[in-house]
């Protein structure tokens, strides 16, 4: 008969998988990555941004320049579920700065944050992972 080594500890190792601390910590993981991006898009609308006057608007394909900062006040971040969180700005005008209209071309914010914060969000999600299942957080 063969005998298994390790086996009690493969078999904690997938109840912990299955755990509402898995949920909780990879949930809280979720959250912070989708913050990030929140935060990363309205630097990007913020940094180097003039208002007033001297504000110059920015150029099709680059971010919006922030002038009276409606946009980048409005990003927020959302808890939609227990693994789900969502990046959204409310601005009246943002969804045709993000994809443009018939009179505007594109500024897009989010989705260059998205794509700049999503190794981040990986690294966020697979340590909650790892802590987890390690035993670390029970």
């Amino acid at each position: 008969m063969a005998r298994i080594i390790g086996g009690k500890a493969h078999a904690a190792r997938l109840k912990r998988i299955r755990s509402s601390a898995m949920v909780r910590e990879v949930g809280k993981a979720v959250y912070a990555a989708a913050d990030y991006l929140s935060t990363e898009a309205a630097l990007s609308i913020t940094q180097g941004a003039v208002s007033g006057k001297n504000h110059v608007p920015s150029r099709p394909g680059e971010p919006p320049n922030a002038d009276t900062h409606v946009l980048d006040r409005s990003i927020r971040t959302e808890k939609t579920g227990p693994l789900t969180a969502v990046s959204s700005a409310s601005a009246p005008y943002a969804a045709g700065l993000e994809f443009g209209t018939s009179k505007v071309a594109e500024r897009p914010f989010m989705r260059p944050a998205a794509a700049k914060t999503r190794e981040q969000a990986r690294k966020l999600v697979r340590a909650a992972v790892k802590r987890v299942v390690e035993g670390g957080t029970l």
